[in-house]
């Protein structure tokens, strides 16, 4: 059972109907939690969106879609793949 509170959640992941979102709290990973896809806010449904989630009871009673943090942290992966994907000096550069 998950513990009542607001938490950061990412969408992971599409089961079929069913939307995967990894949720968070003070900074890490804590809970996988299936919705049905139509719960989330069409704005925010594709892979890696990032949402403000309110659980109360085990349920979702609240869901907000963050479009500045969806970007921000694609921007960041877009930067740390950039950064890991230039080749090494060679030795004689």
């Amino acid at each position: 059972m998950i513990d009542d509170g607001t938490y950061t959640a990412v969408l992971d992941r599409f089961e079929g109907e069913q939307a995967v979102l990894v949720l968070e709290q003070d900074g890490a990973d804590v809970a996988d939690y299936p919705v049905p896809r139509e719960q989330l806010p069409k704005a925010g449904r594709q892979q890696d969106a990032v949402f403000e989630v309110v659980i109360e009871d085990g349920d979702l009673v609240d869901i907000t879609y963050n479009p500045a943090e969806t970007e921000s942290r694609r921007e960041s992966a877009q930067n740390r793949f950039d950064r890991l994907s230039k080749r090494p000096p060679n030795r004689d550069e």
